[in-house]
């Protein structure tokens, strides 16, 4: 630490703003239980005892999104369904994130091509921060979407200085 080394007591610690509440945000992450489909069920197994989601701290699955923090879409998004999906997207507090679990969710799946009520992916009315492939996906990937988020929130900035360009000016009284 150089200058700050024997400047404090014993108890007192420094560290980086950013990386204390990325790392808050990445160990305490608390996905929406909402299955859509054949994926939700390998969701469900990612809960168990087997697979534990708990280690990576995303085991506090929530019924309402104003409490969670992650979507995970898992399954076909129909165009009726798609309005759900994008108001529960909108009640979620900031930050929020969205995994696209499996072919349906990333892409419309085998349901796209003869289906017209299938959405091409859930891309198109949420912004998506990582895609999960497979139909349906292993509990394992799923748990790798996860590390990739955990990996993405740790990069997050969250203090941002403001540009000069930025700051409102006061308006001048004449």
């Amino acid at each position: 630490m150089g200058a700050l080394s024997q400047k404090f007591e014993d108890n007192v610690l420094t560290t980086k703003v950013d990386w204390l509440l990325n790392w808050a945000r990445l160990s305490s992450i608390w996905p929406m239980t909402f299955g859509l489909a054949c994926c939700a069920i390998e969701m469900m197994a990612v809960g168990g005892p087997r697979f534990d989601i708990d280690r990576f701290g995303a085991g506090a699955f929530r019924a309402t999104p104003r409490q969670a923090d992650l979507m995970i879409v898992a399954g076909t998004v129909n165009f009726k369904m798609g309005e759900r999906v994008k108001r529960l997207y909108d009640q979620m507090p900031n930050p929020k994130y969205v995994i696209a679990m499996g072919a349906c969710a990333t892409g419309g799946g085998p349901y796209y091509k003869f289906g017209y009520t299938v959405m091409k992916g859930v891309d198109r009315i949420v912004p998506v921060d990582v895609y999960v492939a497979g139909c349906p996906p292993r509990p394992e990937a799923l748990l790798e979407g996860l590390m990739l988020l955990q990996q993405k929130i740790r990069r997050q900035k969250v203090v941002r200085v403001p540009k000069v360009a930025e700051i409102p000016s006061t308006p001048s009284i004449a």
